[in-house]
């Protein structure tokens, strides 16, 4: 039985999915896990009103577990890995918090006006510490296997660097070497590429929050 996932249909494009960090997050998970799914893509601007039925709020993702629609990817997530337990992905507690205010701060500076506001500065010392950590217990965040963190991670440093080097001409500093290479790694696993956005629909999907 293929696992019911509702995820962020691409602004502009229906048919294929968005630029949603925490879709692609459940995404990755499931196809890391080899777990079979079928797709609702929803368009965020004209919510079916079946979705609104079984999820009031009608935030994406949402996956159906024994006939209950259930939303948060973190929630998500940690159902998959009960349900489905190999491959493991369960990080060690230790790890488990590892760039957890990355996304927060590329928020901030992404949407800043004020280049003085210390927004760049936060989110460089969020990347740094990344950094250190991937020197020091690399390749990925808990060694050399994948875990749950580094698929959280995934999605939000795409978009970090899609917007960031569209939005603010931004580039993450070469001298950052290890994060450099941790990005190559997780761009180029199967389960990152079968579920990531276009640039365009990242952009366009950021532009009205970037824009405001």
């Amino acid at each position: 039985m293929a696992v019911e996932v509702c995820v962020k249909a691409a602004t502009g494009a229906p048919d294929i999915p968005g630029d949603c960090p925490f879709c692609q997050r459940v995404l990755m998970t499931l196809e890391e896990k080899k777990v079979p799914y079928k797709l609702h893509l929803i368009n965020l601007d004209d919510k079916p009103k079946w979705l609104l039925d079984v999820n009031p709020e009608g935030k994406v993702p949402v996956v159906k577990f024994d006939d209950k629609w259930i939303p948060d990817s973190d929630v998500i997530v940690g159902i998959i890995e009960e349900k489905y337990p190999n491959p493991s992905l369960s990080p060690p507690p230790e790890v488990s918090s590892v760039g957890s205010k990355l996304f927060p701060s590329f928020v901030k500076f992404l949407k800043s006006k004020d280049p003085a506001d210390g927004s760049e500065q936060a989110l460089l010392d969020e990347l740094k510490a990344l950094d250190e950590h991937l020197k020091a217990k690399g390749p990925y965040v808990n060694g050399a296997n994948i875990c749950a963190v580094d698929l959280n991670l995934a999605p939000k440093l795409y978009h970090l660097e899609v917007t960031l080097g569209h939005f603010k001409n931004w580039t993450v500093p070469e001298s950052l070497a290890h994060l450099h290479n941790y990005m190559k790694l997780l761009f180029s696993r199967e389960s990152f590429q079968k579920t990531n956005a276009a640039k365009e629909y990242i952009i366009a999907g950021w532009a009205p929050k970037v824009n405001a």
